[in-house]
């Protein structure tokens, strides 16, 4: 092969290379489901309905609504049916992989003491963003094989009670992340790992319009993790060259803003809705090196915009039936030039669950929640295909106890 050859072949690896390091959020999802009862009602009312201490999260103001002390813990186990397919398996020498996510579990927990009559405050742990994705044995895994983004985050949080209507709340946000990635390099299995830490905020606002109707406005921060992974790939059509890119990106969650509303129509039956936006515009042209330079690119990432509706009802005292279904856009500009590491698009959330009180200080809930997103392309030259339909399915339990 000729230099010029060499060069066009050296080209497209970098384009495909740059499937699980271009994006500004390649390899992880940015999920609102975290084992708890919000996950049955598909996130309506999120901040502002405040029933458990899980909303230290999704507000921190709510906790001036809660019981003096209050844990709030859950499990949840997370299921991708991803299948990615080449355009043309045979012109890869290839397989396609399938399901690339599989199962994923996941898990949080919180607690909440009133400080004094006006003042709360809380702690959560909880992982709301990361995913693993499994290529397993096909045509790209000098590419990519396995990729695992894990994220936790460690919140303390505060609320006062500024008058009977109106609360205020702020939690700081100690977060860490750790990647690994796997590729073929000259027939092993070598795996490359990172980790670090990145602090963020979150702040918010409820209101009670009346007795029965009340609002709730939260902010969170973005967040930024600064990852350094060196890979090697080798080539069949150059079995004498081995090209070292030294890919250093930032893997990050946006900024986002929450409107919530709840209404209590009766003591039986409540309403609530999300109004929610997502400013991942801003990460769309993070600059990527390869060998030292930098790669040019255009903005592949725009705003996301959310809204949910969610039913309660509470047939006596001690059942809590919930329902709910959600709609986000796609953060793609162009649904068929997606990230291969991220198999998203516009999403609908479908969710149900039930509360359950089994004694005056203690509830146990579960909730299943259905995702399903657009179809996206990968136009990468050499790794192009689909991922066709893919489908997320969310089981989670949860508990609370007041003391």
């Amino acid at each position: 092969m000729d230099k010029s050859g060499q060069k066009s072949l050296l080209r497209a690896f970098t384009v495909a290379s740059l499937v699980y390091a271009s994006q500004a959020h390649s390899s992880g999802l940015y999920l609102y489901e975290i084992a708890t009862e919000d996950t049955g009602l598909a996130g309506a009312g999120q901040a502002a309905r405040a029933q458990d201490a899980s909303t230290l999260m999704t507000n921190p103001a709510g906790m001036t609504r809660l019981p003096d002390n209050m844990i709030t813990g859950g499990i949840q186990a997370l299921y991708g049916d991803t299948p990615y397919r080449l355009d043309d398996d045979a012109g890869y020498q290839g397989k396609s992989p399938g399901n690339t996510i599989g199962w994923f579990p996941g898990a949080s927990l919180f607690y909440h003491h009133r400080l004094t009559d006006d003042l709360s405050a809380g702690i959560g742990l909880y992982g709301n963003y990361g995913l693993g994705l499994d290529f397993g044995e096909w045509a790209g895994d000098r590419l990519i094989k396995k990729s695992t983004l894990v994220g936790m985050t460690l919140s303390p949080a505060l609320a006062w009670k500024i008058n009977p209507r109106l609360s205020w709340g702020v939690g700081l946000g100690i977060n860490y992340g750790y990647l690994s990635l796997t590729r073929n390099v000259g027939g092993q299995d070598e795996k490359a790992t990172d980790h670090d830490w990145a602090l963020n905020f979150r702040t918010g606002l409820l209101f009670d319009i009346t007795d029965k109707t009340r609002v709730g406005l939260n902010y969170t921060s973005k967040t930024e993790y600064h990852f350094s992974i060196d890979g090697k790939a080798r080539f069949p059509q150059l079995p004498n060259v081995e090209y070292t890119l030294p890919l250093s990106a930032q893997i990050n969650t946006p900024d986002q803003l929450m409107l919530s509303l709840v209404h209590d129509f009766n003591p039986q039956w409540s309403v609530m809705g999300d109004l929610g936006w997502q400013n991942w515009s801003q990460y769309g042209g993070n600059q990527i090196y390869v060998s030292g330079d930098a790669i040019d690119r255009d903005n592949r990432l725009k705003d996301t915009w959310h809204t949910a509706l969610g039913v309660q009802f509470r047939p006596d005292d001690r059942w809590r039936l919930n329902t709910g279904v959600a709609y986000d856009s796609s953060f793609y500009q162009n649904q068929n030039d997606a990230s291969m590491t991220m198999p998203s698009g516009q999403a609908w959330r479908f969710g149900v669950g039930a509360q359950y009180q089994v004694t005056s200080s203690s509830n146990v809930g579960a909730a299943f929640e259905y995702l399903k997103m657009d179809s996206s392309g990968v136009a990468s030259p050499l790794l192009k295909g689909t991922y066709h339909n893919p489908d997320i399915y969310f089981f989670s339990m949860n508990y609370s106890y007041t003391f």
